[in-house]
């Protein structure tokens, strides 16, 4: 089926009919003993018998179906699923249908109609038929696992605990045992996936997961020789070593090691050209990796294969997408962005990359090997899919080593993204995945590209707020051992944010603690293969949960005010506290007209909490009264507080610009407007504006750079444009290039007198 009919396959397949109900009642009695055997036939990797088993099954079924019961029905839509073609799956889901319609008490091919669809990549229907069973059973535990492996195929919610759910409603539940270790795997909670891995195979040690689930771990801290053993055990099941390998690519590239993946993805395709899974997961890794025409190659192969999987067709239609973008090569970078947008953005971001790089190669002791990719989408659906396949991912950026994506600026509401702390932020992954041979924990390597923002510009990287202030000092913030999991199965839509907050804090701390030597220090000791406790002990001398307990103590001095002025509480109710109180009490005072009253209160609220940024803090209300009263530049000094220490505060930023502009700080106007043009780069005469400043003050370079990038947005009045840029260069004392820029502007318009007067000065004429 071509790539163009797969929208057409999955509406066929969602309006497939059941049959007749009339087709109940009989069936072989030992049609549930044979589709178990073609499955377990598949599970070992015996194709060829699993589908010998299956087509038997179903050629009895399809010569004389009438009669057969529900259970029997169930058996053959499970036969019509190890066959696996396209139409097979319409088939089986037809079969289930009549299976329901012939005893609606039958909830078992209910469940296997959601993990039909959910292996098909149809989460809503999924969810749909396993919330039919939950509502007659709310405890159902294959419907809960089902449900769990919703939330985790969308990334919605913690899948892990609801499969602990499952488990405790059915202990003997063995995919939800897989489900949980897979996730403390991905959490480097290795001590807790072996448990739950070894808890599976024996219940079942005819299953090849859990065995790979241990190698996975083993192979991932160095233990050779568990992960030879675990590898020989798997074998015992499934001799082609396709599942297996599977199983340690799709580990790898939960723990950052995508090019491992890829090799590992090979050696599955090598053994089973016809898998789907396999040329997927080894596709998608080529692109991650950078080998962008290989990755394509083997998507199309996978597509082929199975062309249900929205995540490959999703990606190569983004590739035929990418395919007319323009890039732009430096020595070191490849920028990639669409033809609207490339011009521009390279102007501020090569130049940005290019810093960032030297800073953290002189910090972390490592260079990339190749030159660094960072590709760049106008729609945020775009990136999403070039990172996991669907639309939906929350992350404005994601670094797989030498290769970046991340949301233009377009991509985003104006005020809600800084592009420039984003690409900082993933660049330094490259540097901490690279100098440790990706195998820094998560939390780690997060942190530390935080910590990177900040030391970048003061207003880059994520602040502490009354949020996180109270959910530390509630307790609901995870010690070191657990900091990962914030991040990949956050227990609320705020604890992802406060995550990298506390990680970066977790990293500020330990170098001020230990030196600035402390941290490639730490990363040479995951690079050597040592786990977290192991790397811990060697660089601190200390356990994770002695730096628990040292960074608790380094919390309260660092936050000592806001802590005392921040109640603990419940996260769903609003937050309180002296800090709380004064901000409001202060607002209150302002709408009253009780100025001096409202200056006191709100001073006091900024001693309570100085490292608040909000717009809605206390330096924003001192800047409103003090503009009130007329004083603009105690105005502009108070918004400063909230500009200089938020990455995204476009308001607070224009109020600001307006103030310097009436003070005739030109200084402060061009400050405030380097900071505008990383949250949004795209208003024209914002750079118009910027030109003329650095102009009347003598900074030539930016000045020619921002009438570049008037011209990259495409202005009305071109020529006009570029005859500035001409005038810009000339002052900056590239003459040739001046006189290139306006000999151009002549060839359009000849008659262009200021240009012409400008091209005899550039030839040593008069005016």
């Amino acid at each position: 089926m071509s790539r163009g009919l797969a929208r057409l396959a999955c509406s066929v397949l969602l309006g497939a009919a059941p049959l007749s109900a009339q087709q109940a009642g009989g069936g072989p009695p030992d049609a549930a003993a044979t589709a178990m055997a073609a499955e377990q036939a598949l599970e070992r990797g015996a194709r060829a018998d699993a589908e010998r088993a299956a087509g038997a099954l179903i050629a009895r079924y399809e010569r004389d179906g009438r009669g057969w019961s529900s259970e029997g029905l169930t058996a053959v839509g499970r036969a019509y699923v190890v066959r696996g073609d396209a139409a097979s799956v319409r088939a089986a889901l037809r079969v289930f249908d009549a299976a329901v319609a012939a005893d609606p008490r039958n909830i078992d091919p209910v469940i296997r109609t959601g993990d039909l669809f959910l292996d098909k990549y149809n989460a809503p229907e999924a969810r749909e038929s396993y919330g039919l069973v939950l509502a007659r059973d709310s405890s159902n535990a294959r419907a809960l696992f089902g449900m769990a492996r919703v939330m985790e195929f969308e990334g919605s919610g913690d899948a892990a605990a609801l499969a602990r759910r499952a488990v405790e409603s059915d202990p003997r539940l063995v995919d939800a045992h897989i489900l949980l270790a897979r996730a403390y795997l991905e959490a480097e909670r290795f001590d807790s996936a072996t448990v739950i891995a070894e808890r599976a195979l024996r219940l079942d040690s005819a299953r090849v997961a859990p065995w790979a689930i241990l190698g996975a771990g083993a192979w991932l801290l160095g233990d050779s020789a568990t992960y030879r053993r675990t590898r020989a055990a798997a074998a015992r099941i499934d001799p082609t070593e396709v599942r297996y390998d599977l199983e340690i690519a799709e580990a790898a590239v939960r723990n950052r090691r995508y090019a491992d993946a890829v090799r590992f993805a090979t050696q599955a395709t090598t053994a089973d050209p016809r898998s789907a899974r396999g040329w997927g997961v080894l596709g998608t890794n080529q692109l991650r990796v950078g080998a962008i025409a290989d990755g394509r190659a083997s998507l199309e192969r996978a597509f082929g294969l199975d062309p249900f999987h929205i995540w490959h067709k999703n990606s190569l239609d983004l590739l035929d997408q990418v395919d007319g973008f323009s890039t732009i090569r430096s020595a070191r970078f490849e920028l990639v962005a669409s033809a609207r947008e490339a011009e521009l953005l390279s102007l501020y971001l090569l130049p940005l990359l290019e810093s960032a790089y030297d800073t953290l190669a002189a910090r972390y002791g490592y260079r990339p090997p190749t030159p660094v990719r960072i590709e760049l989408y106008e729609r945020h659906s775009d990136f999403s899919v070039r990172t996991v396949g669907l639309a939906g991912l929350g992350a404005l950026g994601v670094s797989f080593g030498t290769v970046l994506a991340m949301d233009s600026p377009s991509a985003r509401s104006t005020g809600t993204f800084n592009w420039g702390s984003t690409a900082w932020h993933e660049l330094a992954h490259t540097f901490t995945l690279g100098a440790s041979g990706h195998r820094v924990p998560r939390w780690i390597s997060e942190g530390l590209s935080v910590v990177e923002e900040r030391r970048a510009r003061p207003e880059w990287g994520a602040k502490a707020s009354v949020g996180f202030i109270q959910a530390y000092k509630s307790g609901r913030l995870r010690p070191l051992s657990e900091l990962s999991e914030g991040f990949t199965r956050p227990r609320s839509p705020s604890e992802t944010g406060y995550s990298y907050l506390l990680a970066a804090s977790v990293c500020e701390m330990l170098e001020e603690r230990f030196g600035a030597a402390a941290i490639p220090e730490l990363l040479r000791a995951y690079r050597d293969g040592l786990d977290t406790p192991q790397a811990f002990r060697r660089v601190f001398r200390a356990s994770p949960a002695e730096l628990d307990s040292l960074f608790d103590a380094w919390m309260h001095v660092r936050y000592k005010a806001a802590l005392a002025s921040i109640d603990a509480g419940d996260a769903a109710a609003p937050p309180t506290g002296a800090f709380v109180s004064a901000v409001q009490s202060a607002a209150s005072a302002l709408g009253r007209g009780e100025v001096d009253e409202a200056q006191r209160t709100l001073e006091r609220a900024r001693a309570l909490f100085p490292d608040y940024a909000g717009e809605d803090g206390p330096s924003a209300l001192l800047a409103q009264l003090h503009e009130a009263a007329g004083a603009l530049q105690e105005a502009a000094d108070a918004i400063a507080a909230v500009t200089t220490r938020n990455e995204t505060a476009w308001d607070a930023n224009g109020r600001e610009l307006e103030w310097r502009r009436a003070l005739g700080d030109s200084a402060g106007m061009i400050r405030v407007l380097q900071r505008m043009l990383w949250i949004s780069p795209t208003d024209a005469a914002m750079h118009a504006q910027l030109a003329a400043l650095a102009t009347a003050r003598g900074e030539h370079a930016l000045a020619v750079r921002e009438r570049r990038a008037v011209i990259a947005l495409r202005p009305t009045d071109l020529l006009e444009a570029r005859f500035q840029l001409a005038l810009a260069l000339a002052a900056s004392g590239d003459r040739s290039a001046a006189r290139r820029e306006v000999l151009g502007v002549l060839e359009q318009a000849p008659g262009f007198e200021k240009a012409q007067e400008l091209l005899l000065t550039l030839r040593g004429g008069t005016r």
